[in-house]
Formats: C-alpha cells, sequence, structure tokens
C-alpha cells in the first residue's frame, strides 16, 4: 500500500507538492477549507509575474531610513498599521538587519536564485500536464524607468542579477516607443528580461492544478489542520488532527502559507512568519495597455494584461491576518494605471474597476522555509514565499516530492532551513 500524505493547503505551494507527491507514488490528500483557486487565495491576485530574476530581498542596506515614513504615511507603497506596530515590530527588525549590508542581499540573491532559476520552463511543463498549457507564456518582463538616470540608482540591484547569470536587453526611448505604443512617453529607458515569463490567469492556472491532482487519485478534505499527532518515542508522524477528526497519515506537508506559523510551532520550529498585504486593480475591458508585463520603477507597481482585464499590482501593508481592507491602497494603484497608459482615461468607467486584496506569507529575510520539520522527520515546511509564491512554486513542490520520498533535494535547501529562526518554544499538540 502507498505511503500517505496530508497536504495541509491547497494554495499554488500545495498544489505542486501535491502533483510531485503523486509523481513519487504517494496517497495523497488535501485539506482545504475554501475553493482553491477563488479569490481567498493569494495567488488568485498576483500579478502574473513568473520572475525567475527575483532574487533580491524586500529589504536593502538603507531600508532602515525609510521607517519613519512607512509610519506617517499609511497609504505609501509600504506601510505598517500602527494598531499592529507593537506585534510587527520584532519581525521588522529582522526584515532590516537581514539584508543590513551588500554582502547579506548577495548571499540572498544566490540562495533564491537556485530556487527560480528555468521557473518559467518549469511551470510550462506542469500546466501542459494540466492540459492549461496556454495559461504560462514566455515573453520577458519589462523594468520601466523615467530614465537612464534612474536607472543607474538601481545599479547595485541589476549588477547582483548579472552575477547570478541573469541577463537582460536596455531599451533607449524610441525601442521603448516601439514597443509601448500605449505607454506614457516619460519613460524613456527600459530592461527587458527574455528568460522570465508570465501566468495569463494565475487563479485558473492554480484551480486547474488542483483538479489535475484530483484526477490522479488526490482526495480533498474541506476542513483545517490543528495539529500533529506523532510517536513519543520515535516522533514519526501518525496522523493530523483537523477541526472534523483526525486523519491517520505517514507524511504531512505545512503549506498554508500566512497562516503556518501555528502549525510550525506545534511541528517543533518557531518561524517569523508575517502577513504582507498586497492588492490589486483590474479593468475587464481595457482599451488599452502593455504588450509586454511591466513594472514601473518609480511607483513600485506591476501591470499585466491578463484573461481577466488589464492587472495593476502591487503595495505592501503590514497588518494582522484578519484585519479589514484599506480599498484606499487599491484605489491608488487604480489612479497610477490611468497615468501609466494615458489612453484609458478617454473611456473608462469607473463601475468597470475590480478590487482585490490578499495576504503574502512572508519571512523577514525574504527567503522561504523549506525543509524537515525539528518535531517529526515526516512533517515538511513549504511557505513564507513572500513576493515570489507563484513564481517559486514549481520547483518548491519538485523539492517537497523529494523531502517526502527521502531523496537527495536538487537544490542545496540549507537556506531554506525552517531552523534558522530557532529559539526556545514551548510544546503543544494542538493549536490553542
Amino acid at each position: 500500500m502507498a505511503a500517505h500524505v496530508v497536504i495541509i493547503g491547497a494554495g499554488i505551494i500545495g498544489a505542486m507538492s501535491a502533483i510531485h507527491a503523486l509523481d513519487a507514488g504517494f496517497k495523497v490528500t488535501i485539506l482545504e477549507p475554501g475553493q482553491p483557486g477563488d479569490n481567498h487565495a493569494a495567488s488568485y491576485g498576483n500579478a502574473g509575474w513568473l520572475s525567475s530574476h527575483s532574487v533580491l530581498p524586500p529589504a536593502s542596506p538603507g531600508t532602515w531610513k525609510q521607517v519613519p515614513k512607512w509610519l506617517l504615511d499609511p497609504l505609501g507603497p509600504l506601510a505598517v498599521r500602527l494598531s499592529y506596530l507593537p506585534r510587527a515590530t520584532p519581525w521588522l527588525v529582522r526584515y532590516l538587519g537581514a539584508a543590513w549590508t551588500e554582502r547579506q542581499i548577495r548571499q540572498t540573491a544566490k540562495s533564491l536564485r537556485n530556487l527560480l532559476a528555468d521557473a518559467p520552463l518549469l511551470h510550462k511543463d506542469v500546466a501542459l500536464r494540466a492540459h492549461v498549457g496556454h495559461l504560462i507564456e514566455q515573453r520577458g518582463l519589462l523594468h520601466a524607468f523615467l530614465d537612464r538616470e534612474h536607472f543607474e540608482q538601481d545599479r547595485i540591484a541589476w549588477d547582483i542579477r548579472y552575477e547570478q547569470g541573469i541577463r537582460w536587453q536596455e531599451l533607449d526611448s524610441a525601442t521603448m516607443g516601439t514597443l509601448e505604443p500605449d505607454l506614457d512617453p516619460k519613460y524613456t529607458f527600459g530592461l527587458l528580461v527574455p528568460e522570465t515569463g508570465s501566468c495569463l490567469n494565475p487563479g485558473a492556472y492554480l484551480a486547474a492544478l488542483v483538479k489535475y491532482a484530483q484526477s490522479r487519485g488526490a482526495t480533498i478534505v474541506s476542513t483545517k489542520a490543528v495539529g500533529f499527532d506523532t510517536s513519543k518515542q520515535t516522533g514519526r508522524l501518525l496522523g493530523v488532527y483537523t477541526e472534523i477528526g483526525r486523519i491517520d497519515c505517514d507524511k504531512a506537508v505545512i503549506a498554508v502559507g500566512s497562516r503556518a506559523k501555528a502549525l510550525a510551532k506545534i511541528a517543533g520550529d518557531e518561524v517569523p512568519i508575517e502577513t504582507e498585504r498586497g492588492y490589486h486593480a483590474v479593468i475587464p475591458t481595457a482599451c488599452c495597455g502593455p504588450r509586454v508585463p511591466t513594472m514601473f520603477a518609480d511607483c513600485k507597481v506591476i501591470v499585466n494584461s491578463m484573461n481577466a482585464g488589464l492587472r495593476v499590482a502591487g503595495q505592501v501593508e503590514i497588518a494582522a491576518n484578519d484585519d479589514t481592507p484599506n480599498w484606499r491602497r487599491a484605489e491608488i494603484l487604480r489612479d497610477h494605471l490611468l497615468s501609466l497608459y494615458p489612453g484609458l482615461t478617454d473611456s473608462l468607467d469607473a463601475k468597470q474597476i475590480q478590487v482585490w486584496m490578499g495576504r503574502r506569507p512572508s519571512t523577514p529575510d525574504g527567503i522561504p522555509c523549506i525543509g524537515l520539520a525539528s518535531g517529526s522527520p515526516d512533517i515538511v515546511h513549504a511557505y513564507g514565499h513572500g513576493h515570489i509564491g507563484l513564481v517559486s512554486s514549481a520547483r518548491t513542490g519538485r523539492l517537497v516530492g523529494q523531502l517526502l520520498a527521502e531523496t537527495s533535494p536538487e537544490i542545496d535547501l540549507t537556506p531554506f532551513s525552517p531552523q534558522r529562526f530557532r529559539k526556545a518554544f514551548r510544546q503543544s499538540h494542538i493549536v490553542k
């Protein structure tokens, strides 16, 4: 009889993990209280970037200087809700410390490059298997700058990318105008990264992956995991406790994103996961927009023409997981979109704009947690992917399959170890 693995969470990481667990010969049960791929999933609202060059941590040397601005401007690109500041402070201190020097950033870039290399190709392979290959494209991604001088201000970041084998094409004003005729002509310099790709509908993609796993025998149970049953003598996993009872299993994967902290602690590891809220706005029937998915360096937003319409995404807001959304942040994204593509204002009806808010599960150092739990060799951590959840999911799923099968991972997982945050914790068996 095949060994049984319970995948906790049917987000993009859980879906990929389920597929590769099936590839490894496991019987698979997925625990997910919501509908896979609907708007509760973090990946649903993703900008669609398969950015294999996203190897830098969110912070950089000198970011600490911006802290007062974050606290005073609740609508800035990165903000912290004052009511949540006391709880968020330890995470923010680690966030700043993890990118205090260029040496730290270069080490993070090396680790993340190993995780992200060839991501569009890995996604295409899985998408074809799930009969949604049309949702994955590889047209490259464009970074738009007001001029070369603004690019030079970000030169260190691009030098670090170059060290990791990432290459790009420089575009002057004339080439930018030819490539992106709808773009505001004030953007006179750009970088096109050919190796990257995009997903035309992240929500539909996720739903298709889960459906594909089900077609191969995976079972979905609509419930939440609340703990683990492990042998006191050996630490081997005996089952997963859920809100509707215990499920016998041999292995388990924690892939519940921003809600992973409690389960990780029960599994023996205290991990500083924080919720980075992201927003998007969509115009379902836009008259113009980018030919290539584009990130704008000055306003820190990404614009992508997708199946569901023209999407602009961005913003980082540190707040409690269940705090109400601040929809003014989505309105700011809309305003950015209208200024970036002036032709939109000629035909835009305000009622057309759809807004969304999601929760990124983020570690302070920008590196996800992928590895075995301290409390049991049968529990695998796979969460904390932050801004790179969609793009990194393809390889993360492969790594989870290898850990479950007890074979050598295809990359060095030392930098991703959940134990890098180790400190004293109080063992428990049920989430309180």
